[in-house]
């Protein structure tokens, strides 16, 4: 991807919100800004992306792409950084931009190869388990092989237990493969955690990942129409029926 190529990324799939310009290739200038997400995301993310344009010297319709984090994560940051991505690419020029939808735990885990490569100047190990809390007792987990191609998935999102994360690893990756595990889960789930083996980096999902990850992605054909533009949610439901709730109740009091 050559450097004047000119792509937005928004990642608001956590409680941070991140928006990042740039091509994408190494050593590219990029603008960036991260801050509180959650709630305010809807509200502050056009405003955000108005000023870091304007820091670039670009326009909207300049953009060759819009890229955002599709999940798993919140639900409503989710469809936040879906939404906003398809309105800036309907709204850029007539034809439209193409949107490029990118994993949360592809983005989480090369954040942490990033910041494992920067804080210990050396290799990064042969495998990430890229973890995020999924709130309820559970954690969004995905494996990668990390190589001198880049990142290539060996297991795709999932809902895991805690507990049950040691088992799961165990049974992905080649045995002797000790692996980084990525993310905010071991901080939400010390002591469930406490078996798994590897070296810890707390990170979250980034826009600069985004941006790092979207050359490959876009040459590989990754990039779709707007209106085909989903997000990936893993989990189908974050509520019980009012029907469910009478029947656990009910279940309850019967002798």
């Amino acid at each position: 991807m050559p450097e004047t190529t000119r792509l937005l990324a928004i990642e608001t799939s956590t409680d941070t919100l991140s928006v990042a310009l740039g091509s994408g290739a190494p050593g590219a200038a990029l603008w960036q800004h991260s801050g509180p997400g959650g709630a305010q995301a809807s509200a502050t993310l056009l405003p955000l992306v108005r000023d870091l344009l304007d820091q670039a010297g670009w326009t909207l319709a300049s953009l060759d792409a819009v890229v955002f984090g599709r999940g798993p994560g919140s639900f409503t940051g989710l469809r936040t950084a879906c939404a906003v991505a398809q309105g800036l690419a309907y709204g850029a020029r007539a034809e439209g931009l193409p949107v490029l939808p990118v994993d949360t735990l592809l983005a989480l885990a090369e954040e942490a190869r990033c910041a494992f490569e920067k804080q210990e100047e050396t290799a990064v190990p042969g495998a990430i388990v890229a973890m995020l809390d999924a709130r309820m007792g559970e954690l969004y987990v995905a494996l990668y092989a990390c190589g001198a191609d880049g990142l290539r998935a060996l297991a795709p999102a999932r809902l895991c237990a805690p507990l049950d994360l040691a088992g799961y690893v165990k049974g992905v990756l080649p045995a002797g493969v000790t692996p980084l595990l990525a993310g905010n889960a071991m901080k939400a789930y010390p002591d469930e955690l406490a078996g798994v083996r590897g070296v810890y980096v707390s990170v979250l999902p980034t826009a600069s990942a985004l941006l790092r990850l979207a050359p490959r992605l876009l040459a590989s054909g990754g990039a779709v129409a707007a209106r085909d533009a989903l997000p990936l949610y893993v989990r189908d439901k974050v509520a019980k029926t009012t029907a469910e709730r009478e029947g656990e109740r009910s279940a309850e009091v019967t002798p």
